[in-house]
C-alpha cells in the first residue's frame, strides 16, 4: 500500500462540499452548474433592482464571470451562491450610480442650454420582452419597488422575492438582523403608500 496515497487529502473539486477549493479545470464545470441553476433568478433580482433587462443580464454576467475568475481564492464552494448574490447587489449599485450620474449630468448641460450630448435620456426603458413578461399591476409595483432608498429595495427584494430569512438578508447585506427588520418594514409601508398613491 502507497503510504502517500492513504494519506492524501480527499480529492478537490467536489462541488458544494465544505471547505473545498477547486482548481480552475473545475471551475468552469462549477460555475456552469451553478449558473444553469440560479442566473434566471440572479436576472430577476437584477431586473427588479435596475429596471433595465440589459443592464440585469450584464450585472449577473459580470458576476458570474467574476465567481470563476476568483474560484482559486474562494474557501467554500458552499459561500458560492453567496458570492454571486452579493456580486449581482453590488454590481447593481454600480449601475445606479452610474445612471444617477449620467442624469445629473444630463441635467446640468440640459439646466445650462449646452448639448446633451449622445447619451440616452435618464430613465431606463424597460425592453419588449421585459414589458410582455410584468403586466401593469407588477409593473405598478415594481416602479414603487425602485423608487425606494437603496437599502429597503435590498432588504425587501431579499426578504420577499428571494425568499431570505432576515439572518441570510444581513449576512447578503453585511448589516445587523435588526436593520434588515427595520429596512423592511419601512419599505413595505412605504411600498403601501405609493400603490394607494396611483390607486
Amino acid at each position: 500500500m502507497d503510504t502517500n496515497a492513504a494519506s492524501a487529502p480527499s480529492p478537490r473539486g467536489v462541488p458544494g462540499g465544505r471547505g473545498t477549493v477547486i482548481g480552475m479545470a473545475d471551475a468552469a464545470g462549477a460555475v456552469t452548474a451553478l449558473y444553469q441553476a440560479h442566473a434566471v433568478g440572479m436576472i430577476r433580482l437584477a431586473l427588479i433592482m435596475v429596471g433595465d433587462r440589459g443592464a440585469a443580464e450584464d450585472v449577473v454576467q459580470e458576476a458570474f464571470f467574476g465567481l470563476y475568475q476568483g474560484w482559486g481564492r474562494l474557501t467554500d464552494s458552499d459561500r458560492a451562491l453567496a458570492y454571486v448574490r452579493s456580486s449581482v447587489l453590488n454590481g447593481c449599485r454600480n449601475v445606479l450610480r452610474q445612471r444617477s450620474r449620467n442624469e445629473r449630468r444630463e441635467r446640468a448641460a440640459v439646466s445650462g442650454g449646452g448639448p446633451t450630448g449622445f447619451g440616452q435620456p435618464g430613465s431606463a426603458v424597460e425592453s419588449a420582452e421585459a414589458a410582455a413578461l410584468i403586466g401593469e399591476e407588477h409593473r405598478q409595483v415594481l416602479d414603487a419597488i425602485r423608487a425606494l432608498p437603496s437599502r429597503q429595495r435590498e432588504a425587501l427584494v431579499l426578504r420577499f422575492y428571494l425568499d431570505m430569512s432576515e439572518d441570510e438578508a444581513a449576512r447578503a447585506l453585511g448589516v445587523s438582523k435588526g436593520t434588515v427588520k427595520s429596512a423592511t418594514s419601512r419599505a413595505v409601508a412605504a411600498v403601501g403608500r405609493l400603490l394607494q398613491e396611483e390607486s
